[in-house]
């Protein structure tokens, strides 16, 4: 990859997509999109709305890149259950358009999933291979674009990844953040387990896929290491926030059941992924999810 390289990334107004920008902009020419044509900054980009999966091509004609990185996608976990029809153009049928250019012009694709490909019910770490069983739309839609980036028989990396954070745009970290500033008692669920991740760490670790010598082509879980609760994460966050000054003091977390906390979706209970496969094809070492935390926190 050189600065000659075009790398065309959907979604960029998203904590991923923008983290992508930030790690591309120095090693390719970067075409962004958005759905209202600005990027969070200000700056115009390419028009692209996903929930119009046929007026993607025009743009792929258009740009003509070298690379293509989807960070696009319905992301509304709960809403997704009754807005079946939205959450299945946009993460469905939109990446089998895409995916389907890339292969017929031998671009590499790459296309980013969810740990809510399955069930949750698992005792170990899920392998990129173990049986799939989503719980709800959002899941059986994000399977649906992965099955479709396959079928289309191109060069492809499919990274699954998990509780994706920033220090920017909205996700569990700002809203604890903001929470705790305004209260002295928050109510967290403590029996779903996962990993929490940067969206740099999924960023800086697909430039390096895209670096990589070699022509790797598959699926791989993408996410930091370790586990912990959402209740464990928010501890965190708050000893983080206020061991870095960002907050003055520590809310006191409670930890609650998923009964007592219900959602329009159903969450996977667990949902660690072994990232020992990515970890060895790509040579990079992944870190601690509490080491990922502190990063973060500087950021904020």
């Amino acid at each position: 990859m050189n600065r000659a390289t075009t790398v065309l990334v959907f979604g960029g107004n998203g904590q991923l997509g923008w983290e992508l920008i930030r790690a591309l902009r120095l090693q390719a020419n970067v075409v962004a999109t958005t759905r209202s044509g600005r990027l969070p900054d200000g700056a115009p980009c390419e028009v692209v709305d996903f929930d119009r999966p046929d007026d993607l091509v025009d743009v792929l004609d258009r740009v003509r890149p070298d690379w293509v990185i989807n960070a696009a996608g319905y992301t509304a976990v709960d809403r997704a259950e009754d807005d079946q029809e939205a959450a299945w153009r946009a993460n469905a049928e939109a990446p089998g358009v895409v995916a389907r250019w890339c292969a017929a012009a031998g671009v590499p694709l790459v296309h980013y999933s969810t740990d809510y490909v399955f069930d949750g019910q698992g005792t170990r770490p899920y392998c990129e291979d173990d049986p799939t069983r989503p719980l709800g739309v959002y899941g059986e839609s994000k399977l649906a674009g992965e099955n479709a980036v396959r079928a289309a028989a191109g060069r492809h990396f499919i990274f699954r990844t998990a509780w994706v954070y920033a220090s920017h745009s909205a996700n569990f970290l700002r809203t604890m953040l903001r929470v705790g500033a305004e209260r002295d008692v928050l109510r967290v669920v403590a029996d779903q387990v996962g990993t929490p991740t940067p969206a740099a760490l999924i960023a800086d670790v697909t430039v390096q896929a895209l670096q990589h010598d070699g022509a790797l082509s598959g699926t791989w879980h993408l996410t930091a290491t370790g586990e912990t609760s959402w209740h464990g994460f928010a501890e965190a966050i708050f000893t983080e926030a206020v061991a870095a000054g960002v907050l003055a003091r520590a809310p006191t977390v409670e930890a609650i059941t998923t009964a007592e906390y219900p959602t329009p979706a159903r969450r996977p209970a667990y949902s660690h992924l072994d990232v020992a496969k990515l970890e060895k094809d790509f040579g990079v070492t992944l870190p601690r999810w509490q080491d990922g935390l502190k990063r973060v926190i500087a950021d904020c």
